[in-house]
């Protein structure tokens, strides 16, 4: 019997790395063993958990585990595994925790050879840019604006712009800002730029902003969000708009938006959307992450430019109050679990 250490949530920012066990001498036929070498924020969230905003649909109560995004290696499979072997990295939506057993049949994909630990462990966040473009039927060519220029939606900036859009960013700091010029946007600008309006007729060449993927909260980037999509655009809504935010003054279904734009507005997160036909699971959650880990490989994408703070496990709580208090240099944040 093995200890392995788990970052537990007891109550409202009460964050503890706790103790328990792991029986790694008897492994069930479709088990693995995976020892954890770092996990990655996610600072949306994992912040939103930890300082107690309103329950998510299917989230635990507490005391619950926190963190989705797991890189490992294996160090032992059960007798009927078939897709891993020891010595194999993967990613998985595990929490932050130092080991961990799973069936062979979750969502675990191997890490290709050649990917950093530290990049693959942002496969899952980068899928939630990905699938706001699947959900929102993105076609090359299009113009895409993200609003919020957190983890994910730089994920989905970066994506974008590897897939073939012509890529407005839209957040309110400047080193964001920055960053997402970095990475591929061709105009990144305050949501509040009076300039809007005017780059968007150049960027699009008087087209208009075809999607939006909206990755913030608070209801102002919703209304910057429908502000600035075309008429018979679609928003792609990756956020929880208004969680843990004061009540809305405005109406989120205007008339001039909703009816007057006749726009497409599409749930990015939750189950359903994940409801993929069994007899073609083309892009199941596995599939898009195996795809996203291709791009790294391949060099497409590179997550490590989004990595702000690197810090051992033993600090996780500093960072989830730096998560709390918004800190703005804070994007990419890794645990290393092989320190400390």
């Amino acid at each position: 019997m093995a200890k392995i250490r788990i970052a537990m949530l007891r109550g409202p920012r009460d964050l503890r790395i706790e103790e328990q066990d792991l029986d790694t001498n008897r492994l069930g036929p479709d088990e693995i063993w995976v020892e954890t070498e770092v996990s990655a924020l996610s600072t949306g969230t994992d912040r939103g958990n930890y300082e107690g905003a309103e329950r998510v649909p299917g989230a635990p109560d507490y005391p619950r585990w926190v963190g989705y995004s797991n890189v490992g290696m294996v160090r032992g499979v059960g007798s009927a595994v078939t897709r891993f072997q020891v010595g194999d990295r993967v990613f998985a939506t595990k929490p932050h925790q130092s080991a961990y057993i799973g069936k062979e049949a979750e969502m675990i994909v191997k890490v290709p050879q050649g990917v950093p630990p530290e990049q693959a462990a942002f496969t899952y966040l980068y899928h939630l840019g990905f699938f706001s473009l699947r959900r929102g039927q993105f076609e090359p060519g299009e113009s895409v604006a993200v609003v919020g220029l957190g983890i994910l939606g730089l994920a989905a900036v970066e994506l974008a712009r590897t897939e073939g859009a012509r890529v407005m960013a839209l957040g309110n700091d400047p080193f964001r800002l920055e960053v997402a010029r970095k990475i591929g946007a061709h105009v990144a600008l305050p949501g509040n730029s009076p300039e809007i309006n005017a780059q968007i007729d150049t960027l699009t060449l008087g087209t208009g902003i075809d999607l939006v993927i909206l990755a913030a909260n608070p209801w102002p980037a919703y209304r910057t969000a429908v502000d600035v999509v075309r008429r018979n655009g679609r928003v792609a809504i990756l956020s929880l708009p208004g969680r843990g935010e004061p009540q809305l003054d405005f109406n989120p279904l205007e008339l001039e938006w909703f009816y007057g734009k006749a726009l497409t507005i599409i749930a990015v997160a939750g189950q359903a959307t994940y409801a993929f036909p069994t007899e073609s699971p083309r892009f199941s959650i596995a599939r898009g992450c195996e795809y996203l880990l291709s791009l790294m490989h391949d060099g497409k994408i590179q997550p490590a430019r989004l990595i702000t703070h690197t810090l051992p496990y033993t600090r996780m709580v500093e960072a989830y109050e730096m998560a709390y208090h918004r800190e703005k240099s804070m994007i990419g944040v890794l645990f290393d679990w092989r320190q400390g």
